[in-house]
C-alpha cells in the first residue's frame, strides 16, 4: 500500500471509516493537540486508529517510522503526510493548521502569564505533575504501538527493534548512524523474507 491509498480495513478487520473531508480533519488534529498538550503522540494514534478508524495499527506505525526521516517535529510530520494522503495540499494544510493552530493561541498567552506569575510555587508544582503524566502517557502509546509487532511474532524486527534500543538507548549511539546501518538492513531483510515467502 503506498501513502496515497486511503486504507480498506482496520486492524479488526471491519470496514474501515470514510476518507475524512477537510473540515474533520482540521477539527480532529485540533482536538488531538489541545487533548494532547505536550504529548500528541497518544492522542493522535487514538483518534486516527481507534476512534475514527482512518488508518489500521500497522498503518498508523509504517506512517509514523516515515515521519522520523522527515525533517522537523514527527507528529508534526504525521499531521502532514496524514491530510496528504487523504486530501493532497490541502488536506496537508488542514491538519498542519489544526495541530498548530489551537496550540499556539494558548502557549502564546500562557506565556504571558507565565512572565508574570511564574515564580509561584504552586505553578511549579502544577507544570511537575504535567510533565509526570506527559511520560505516563508516552509509555502507554509505545506499548500501543509495540502490540501489532509483538502480535507478528516477527524474529528479524523484534531483534531489530531491540538491537537499535541498545545502541541509542543503552549505549548512546548516535541516531544517525544507527538509522544509516538499521535501514538498509531492515530493508535487505524484509525483502529477502518476502521473496523467499513467494
Amino acid at each position: 500500500m503506498t501513502l496515497i491509498d486511503a486504507p480498506d480495513r482496520d486492524a479488526g478487520g471491519a470496514a474501515a471509516a470514510p476518507a475524512p473531508g477537510l473540515g474533520e480533519l482540521f477539527v480532529a488534529f485540533a482536538k488531538m493537540s489541545l487533548a494532547g498538550f505536550g504529548g500528541v503522540l497518544v492522542w493522535a494514534r487514538r483518534a486516527i486508529v481507534e476512534q475514527h478508524r482512518w488508518m489500521t495499527a500497522d498503518e498508523f506505525n509504517e506512517t509514523f517510522a516515515l515521519c522520523h526521516f522527515l525533517p522537523g517535529p514527527n507528529i508534526v510530520n504525521l499531521s502532514v503526510v496524514f491530510g496528504a494522503r487523504f486530501r493532497g495540499i490541502p488536506g496537508a494544510i488542514a491538519a498542519f493548521a489544526g495541530l498548530l493552530g489551537p496550540p499556539l493561541l494558548i502557549v502564546t498567552l500562557l506565556a504571558v502569564l507565565y512572565a508574570h506569575y511564574g515564580e509561584l510555587e504552586p505553578l511549579r508544582r502544577i507544570l511537575a505533575g504535567v510533565s509526570y503524566a506527559a511520560i505516563g502517557l508516552l509509555f502507554a502509546v509505545v506499548f500501543k504501538m509495540l502490540m501489532p509487532l509483538l502480535r507478528k511474532r516477527d524474529p528479524v524486527a523484534i531483534g531489530l527493534l531491540v538491537a537499535v534500543f541498545v545502541a541509542v538507548g543503552v549505549l548512546r549511539l548516535p541516531m544517525p548512524w544507527v538509522l544509516a546501518v538499521a535501514v538498509p538492513f531492515s530493508i535487505a531483510a524484509t525483502y529477502l523474507l518476502r521473496r523467499g515467502a513467494a
